[in-house]
C-alpha cells in the first residue's frame, strides 16, 4: 500500500508538463497537491478564484498516507510555492486568502440578495427547495456585482436560474 501512494504521487508529478523548468504546467495552471479529508467549503472558494490566480488542486490521496507520501507532496508544494513567489511576490499566500475571503464574501451577499426576494422565495417553494438548504454556484457576468446563480434541486440537477445584481438588489429568473 505504501508503495503504492510513492508511486501514484510520482506518476502524477511526472505527467504534468511543465514549461520551462517551471511549476507552471501546460494548462496555464499551477498545480498543489493534497491528501486527506476535503474541506468541501474551502475548495468551493478556491475554485471560484482559480482561473484568476491559476492555481489547482490535486488530492493525491485520502486520510490514510505515509510519511514517504507526505515527503513527497511537501517537496513539490514547496516548488509550487516558490515559483508562485516568483510569480506573485514573497507575500503571495496573504492576497490569494485575501481573495478566498472576497469570494466568500460575495456568496453571502448573493444570498443575502436572494433571500429576501419573493420571487425567489416562491421559485424555491415551487421546486420544494427549503430556503435553510440552498445549493447554489454563481458565476461573475459581464460586470462586477452581477451573477448567474444555478440553484440545484439535489447536488446534480438545476432546479432553476437568476441572475442577481448585487449592487442594485434585483433578481431576474432566466430559467
Amino acid at each position: 500500500m505504501k508503495k503504492l501512494f510513492s508511486v501514484f504521487v510520482f506518476v502524477i508529478i511526472l505527467s504534468c508538463t511543465k514549461k520551462e523548468g517551471t511549476m507552471v504546467h501546460e494548462d496555464g495552471y499551477y498545480r498543489f497537491l493534497t491528501y486527506g479529508f476535503p474541506n468541501v467549503e474551502r475548495d468551493k472558494l478556491k475554485d471560484l478564484i482559480s482561473s484568476q490566480w491559476k492555481i489547482k488542486y490535486e488530492n493525491v490521496a485520502g486520510c490514510t498516507v505515509t510519511q514517504e507520501l507526505m515527503d513527497s507532496v511537501r517537496a513539490e508544494n514547496e516548488k509550487t510555492d516558490l515559483a508562485l513567489q516568483k510569480k506573485y511576490g514573497k507575500n503571495w499566500k496573504e492576497k490569494y486568502e485575501n481573495d478566498i475571503q472576497k469570494a466568500l464574501m460575495k456568496q453571502v451577499d448573493i444570498m443575502d440578495v436572494l433571500i429576501t426576494n419573493q420571487m425567489f422565495r416562491k421559485e424555491l417553494v415551487s421546486h420544494q427547495i427549503e430556503i435553510d438548504n440552498v445549493e447554489k454556484d454563481a458565476e461573475e457576468l459581464d460586470r462586477p456585482d452581477f451573477y448567474k446563480v444555478n440553484i440545484y434541486k439535489d447536488h446534480s440537477t438545476i432546479a432553476f436560474t437568476v441572475n442577481v445584481d448585487i449592487k442594485n438588489r434585483k433578481v431576474n429568473l432566466i430559467k
